[in-house]
């Protein structure tokens, strides 16, 4: 099963957004990623209507960073881009009257809640702006080698 990268995706490309002078095309966008326009623009709607990028139309146009990066946190990423369920794994209630199933699914399913509550919560901790700040650190030390 294909994992869905679109929360990575969009973190790479916000990321790089900010750190542009002006806005970045849907072209430009879908290179970097290796995509097709169309799919670009179709994700970055998300994140337009959640308010944390804005798109300019014509000569000169394209994506740039709307919002705080300090206001937006990976969960706020992931919700804008229609990111899926935390997790595919589920239990199985095809026979609802099976105590073997019940127990199973009580078991699976307390571990999935737990699970899902500590992976939100640690993504809902993390602001862009601590990526970006990262990727700054990881940019300078990058320069630093080649010099």
């Amino acid at each position: 099963m294909r994992n869905d990268s679109r929360l990575s995706r969009m973190l790479h490309v916000l990321l790089h957004m900010a750190r542009h002078d002006g806005p970045m095309t849907s072209e430009t966008i879908a290179r970097m990623l290796g995509t097709n326009a169309v799919v670009v623009r179709r994700t970055m709607a998300g994140l337009r209507d959640a308010g944390y990028v804005r798109s300019e139309k014509g000569h000169g146009g394209g994506w740039a960073i709307a919002a705080d990066l300090e206001m937006v946190s990976l969960l706020d990423v992931h919700r804008a881009v229609g990111g899926p369920r935390i997790f595919a794994i589920g239990s199985e209630h095809s026979n609802p009257h099976c105590a073997v199933e019940k127990v199973v699914n009580a078991a699976v399913e307390d571990a999935l809640r737990d699970a899902k509550a500590l992976l939100v919560a640690r993504l809902g901790a993390v602001s862009l702006a601590e990526l970006a700040r990262g990727f700054e650190v990881r940019c300078s030390q990058a320069d630093e080698r080649r010099a």
